[in-house]
């Protein structure tokens, strides 16, 4: 099984289904292929007509998209908890994956993840604060009902889809809220968060507009 994913410093989609694979135990092969260029790297067209990272194959299997391969790695790996087990919180840890897929668009656009970057704080707009307090909403009621340390209990594909979003309201000073302090404390304690973060600390590529 290889997972093929972009830059460990900015590529917050290609973070979410490696953090939950070395979260849970699943051994692969990771090919990082580097945008660094201006149009993208061509090399990423080559692995997956979709042109994106993340990409995992298995076998003959190509699977593109964060959250499909996720879904595909909580099919292959039933045991491994990928989702919580009990229906109700499987259901709310999909629908919050989900909106998290498909929103916070204001607040991804303003402040790109960056996992070297110093906490300084920025100004943001109002969908920027729109989107923070949503973020607020959702973990401080997930972390309430689950007593946490993680959304739901342990470690699922929810908190893997969350991640890149724990990096942005640290580093851009963006949340004081309680649920946010104690949930990025437990993000930033696992071990395959601390590999990420030292790998992409030491990458030699700058993408421009990335950086704020």
């Amino acid at each position: 099984m290889k997972l093929i994913i972009g830059n460990k410093k900015y590529s917050s989609w290609s973070m979410r289904p490696w953090l939950a694979m070395r979260v849970k135990g699943i051994a692969f092969e990771e090919q990082l292929i580097a945008f660094d260029f201006p149009a993208g790297n061509p090399e990423i067209k080559a692995a997956t007509p979709a042109g994106k990272v993340p990409v995992l194959l298995d076998g003959d299997l190509v699977v593109w998209d964060s959250l499909a391969i996720l879904e595909y790695l909580a099919e292959r790996f039933a045991r491994a908890g990928f989702w919580p087990d009990d229906r109700a919180a499987r259901a709310r840890a999909r629908a919050m994956a989900a909106e998290m897929h498909s929103g916070f668009g204001a607040l991804r656009a303003e402040c790109p993840m960056n996992m070297a970057r110093a906490v300084r704080p920025i100004e943001v707009s109002d969908g920027a604060r729109r989107d923070v307090a949503r973020l607020e909403q959702l973990w401080s009621e997930a972390l309430a009902a689950s007593g946490g340390p993680f959304l739901f209990g342990d470690f699922s594909n929810a908190d893997a889809m969350f991640a890149p979003v724990v990096n942005r309201l640290e580093i851009y000073a963006l949340s004081t809220h309680e649920a946010v302090a104690r949930y990025t404390a437990a993000m930033k304690a696992l071990p395959a968060w601390a590999d990420w973060q030292a790998a992409g600390r030491t990458e030699p590529w700058i993408v421009d507009e990335e950086e704020i």
